[in-house]
């Protein structure tokens, strides 16, 4: 096709250069008026951080010299999965849009875990830039693989088109692969390997086009695995549980399943009943990895749903476990729980729980995981305890520091849906954050560092020097369940003024709780603590005391119960150039 050209007269030709160059100014102006609005948002700076947890029952129940707490890992770690190398021990949880993304710890005995890092740490691997907070990355499944001497990530991120996914390495301290994209659906994947080298891929699915029976009605698969290619085989999927242990009484959700080899016999464990009051661990048994598979007589191995409601120091929702064989043939079994506040409300998450499991007749039984979980467990022998010292997690009641002028983070602090080193800078002067024009109300990236809310009882505070320029910035800090169930407390401008606001979302709607002049010209410490369900915000200035602002506020929408989603509080410090709170 001939094209046309375009002929334009001179005279034309010089007043389209004129309205041109008057175009390219304005457009000028306005970059770099951007310039200097950007060069004049400002940056918080925050040290001196103290989380202090102080739970009743740890105050009751103190460790005796052979004895350690559960849960192993306090907070939102929910979904853990274990795998054994040697001596050496490694753990997973789900992490949803937190980035980096999968925590992996490592230990030797059990007992005392050290967090290395994180599996997904970079944007090639975890894509939740416009991911709700409880979408992400969902149960982790850990694998050693003998036979290449390789470990194995595969989870489900729901999120981006990534679906089904697998990442691997040799060595689980120096990182991990980009993702291999995996072709089926469903989610929950778990890897296993055989001795003669092969491999298989058990996920959670929905039954046959036509065939679900009612609402929960869910599926097990398994399918043959290409070592090589690290893809499945296509036309080797096949259902090996059919709604659950028991069809005819319409179980809901078997997921989490992880298959294990024993004497010959291969057991297929999973998690029945959904993650809420009717979870469960139930197991099976084939002599063949394709099955049948015959669900054992003494199900649930695992389950507090059956317990009174009332019961004292209570732990629940117990299920989605995996197990590992540990030092001297004794097999353990982590798995999930939640410790309810006094209103039975979930605010801390799903955390990681561990039990001695007994392996000595044909079907593995989580010990007294029938019975109402106890705080303390006997230690294996020769174990000490060294949880909260030399780099290893704490666990019970404890206080964690951080004056943040490390030139590396601590592990525990995470970002929501993208880098923590695209908005934080740490230095002897403590930590800066460069304010995105994105507030926590968004489903976007945000400009905030968090650290897990792990206790029913606690106090976190931090202190701030921060100047706001313009009603469009703020700082402080934040207690977030999600993007529309959160409180947030700091500092902003109105006309030539400073306000310290207390806002509350509920359901997206906000609403302010108190808002009083401050003076900004020195730092100031902020205060968020609970007792249970009753959160308190407070300030100091002049390291003053502290003086409470918006009286005693309901942690309700920091719970799951009100806010829904798989996530624990999230305790934040935050800074927007994109501000919305008006007081």
């Amino acid at each position: 096709m001939k094209k046309n050209k375009l002929r334009i007269l001179p005279s034309l030709g010089n007043r389209l250069l004129t309205t041109f160059n008057i175009a390219l100014f304005a457009v000028s102006l306005f970059v770099n008026n951007n310039v200097v609005a950007q060069k004049k948002s400002v940056s918080p700076k925050f040290t001196n951080f103290v989380y202090t947890g102080e739970d009743q029952i740890y105050k009751n129940q103190p460790l005796k010299s052979d004895e350690f707490y559960t849960p192993i890992l306090q907070g939102c770690y929910p979904d853990p999965s274990i795998t054994r190398k040697g001596d050496d021990y490694y753990l997973v949880t789900s992490s949803f849009a937190m980035f980096p993304g999968v925590p992996i710890f490592h230990s030797t005995d059990l007992v005392n875990w050290k967090q290395i890092g994180h599996v997904l740490d970079r944007t090639s691997q975890l894509k939740v830039a416009t991911s709700g907070i409880s979408a992400g990355i969902y149960a982790p499944a850990i694998t050693y693989n003998k036979n290449n001497e390789t470990f194995y990530m595969i989870t489900t991120q729901i999120t981006a088109g990534m679906g089904n996914m697998v990442v691997k390495t040799k060595d689980p301290m120096k990182g991990w692969s980009d993702p291999y994209s995996l072709k089926f659906q469903g989610i929950d994947p778990s890897l296993f390997f055989d001795e003669d080298g092969k491999g298989y891929v058990v996920h959670n699915d929905a039954p046959d086009q036509g065939k679900e029976l009612y609402s929960g009605h869910r599926v097990i698969k398994i399918w043959e695995y290409d070592v090589e290619k690290d893809q499945v085989i296509a036309g080797t999927a096949k259902i090996i549980v059919d709604g659950g242990i028991d069809l005819s009484k319409n179980p809901i959700w078997i997921e989490a399943p992880h298959i294990y080899k024993k004497n010959g016999l291969y057991y297929l464990m999973c998690a029945e009943g959904g993650t809420g009051d009717n979870h469960s661990e139930v197991i099976f048994v084939s002599d063949n990895v394709k099955g049948p598979y015959i669900p054992a007589a003494n199900n649930p191995i695992l389950s507090q749903r059956h317990l009174p409601n009332g019961r004292r120091d209570k732990v629940d929702w117990a299920g989605h476990a995996d197990l590992v064989e540990g030092p001297k043939g004794q097999y353990y079994g982590v798995f999930l729980g939640v410790r309810p506040n006094e209103k039975d409300r979930m605010n801390i998450g799903r955390e990681t729980f561990i039990l001695p499991v007994d392996w000595s007749g044909k079907f593995p039984v989580f010990e007294n995981g029938l019975l109402p979980l106890a705080a303390k467990l006997k230690m294996p022998k020769g174990v000490v305890n060294k949880t909260g010292t030399d780099g290893f997690f704490p666990n019970g009641n404890f206080t964690f520091t951080d004056d943040f002028t490390s030139s590396k983070l601590d592990y525990r602090w995470i970002g929501l849906r993208g880098p923590r080193e695209d908005f934080i800078k740490t230095a002897k002067k403590g930590l800066e954050i460069k304010p995105f024009n994105t507030n926590i109300k968004e489903i976007k990236a945000t400009s905030t560092l968090f650290y897990r809310q792990q206790h029913n009882i606690f106090s976190a505070t931090v202190t701030m020097s921060y100047k706001p320029n313009s009603e469009n910035d703020f700082a402080g800090i934040t207690c977030l369940q999600s993007e529309t169930f959160n409180y947030v407390f700091g500092i902003t401008k109105k006309g030539k003024n400073n306000y310290l606001v207390l806002e509350r979302t509920e359901r997206g709607k906000s609403k302010i709780i108190a808002s009083q002049e401050i003076n900004v010209g020195k730092p100031i410490k902020l205060q968020v603590s609970a007792k249970g369900d009753n959160y308190s915000f407070s300030y100091a200035e002049d390291d003053g005391e502290f003086k409470n602002l918006g009286g005693v506020v309901s942690g309700d929408i920091l719970s799951t119960n009100v806010a829904g989603g798989f996530t624990g509080t999230l305790i934040g410090l935050y800074a927007t150039s994109g501000n919305d709170i008006k007081p």
